[in-house]
């Protein structure tokens, strides 16, 4: 019958859902693995191609079976949707996966390193610290602003509520200047963290001869660069300047028909960098 060619795996927390395929196109078996014999299993199959959607995990599972010597392809999700067979299942997504992977036209997800994803997490983490922040100050606002204390928008006018909270002859009750200290303490923690990170990054940014090339760049600091160097796929997978502006989503919508063209809002529907560091 033929060595199977293909494994199309369905990822999860603990139980994996495989699907293997010969060259033809026939199924040579599906099987439901938990966590811990997956790695067995790919180390006992030759060198084949794995297929997995490009969703949490798939990347340190794309570089366990590189080391395995197998080839990895990592499918978009909204790619995987229309090769679903009517009922959802792991069985049918397994299945789904092996037969994007497949497609001769199709577009994948560069396996990342260790590294790229550390760097991925400093921005997550800062992402994450700069909610918390604005949830916070818009927090105290809201609660002085019960008791008649207002202050200009922006981040920085927060000092006159601050001295308020601090007036010893403020007039307003006990348990309000004790919580507001709190949050105040907390905005002050949560500036302090941010900080650190935005000093990591410059210092990460500096430090790297890819960020340095991109912030030669007009336009482009050492946030942004550090962003697509975590993010973006090697440089070299862009033939041109307007792919790199297609995969940041910097193109319109087309709803094109009859050979009438038709264009609509820039989509965004690209990948997504951290806040502030968009280029639109």
């Amino acid at each position: 019958m033929g060595e199977v060619t293909i494994i199309g795996i369905d990822l999860a927390k603990r139980s994996f859902q495989v699907h293997g395929a010969r060259a033809d196109g026939s199924v040579a078996y599906r099987r439901k693995l938990s966590r811990g014999k997956l790695l067995g299993f790919l180390a006992s199959q030759p060198p084949c191609t794995v297929a997995m959607e490009a969703c949490a995990s798939a990347h340190y599972w794309g570089r366990e079976a590189l080391a395995l010597g197998h080839e990895v392809r990592l499918v978009p999700p909204i790619y995987v949707k229309p090769f679903v067979k009517r009922s959802k299942n792991d069985a049918a997504d397994a299945e789904a996966i092996t037969e994007a992977a497949q497609r001769p036209t199709m577009h994948f997800v560069a396996v990342k390193s260790e590294a790229q994803q550390a760097r991925a997490m400093l921005f997550h983490t800062r992402d994450l610290l700069v909610r918390q922040r604005t949830q916070t100050i818009n927090a105290l606002r809201g609660h002085l602003a019960e008791y008649g204390v207002v202050a200009p928008q922006g981040r920085a006018r927060i000092g006159q509520l601050a001295g308020v909270i601090e007036d010893g002859d403020c007039g307003l009750p006990l348990a309000v200047v004790e919580l507001g200290s709190v949050l105040l303490g907390r905005i002050e923690d949560l500036d302090e963290k941010i900080d650190g990170l935005d000093r990591k990054i410059r210092t990460s940014a500096r430090e790297c001869e890819e960020t340095v090339r991109l912030m030669a760049i007009p336009g482009i600091g050492p946030v942004t660069a550090m962003a697509i160097q975590a993010f973006a796929p090697p440089m070299e997978s862009f033939r041109r300047g307007r792919d790199f502006s297609a995969w940041l989503g910097l193109v319109p919508r087309q709803h094109t028909t009859g050979g009438k063209p038709r264009l609509g809002r820039i989509s965004k529907m690209g990948q997504h960098l951290p806040s502030r560091t968009d280029l639109f």
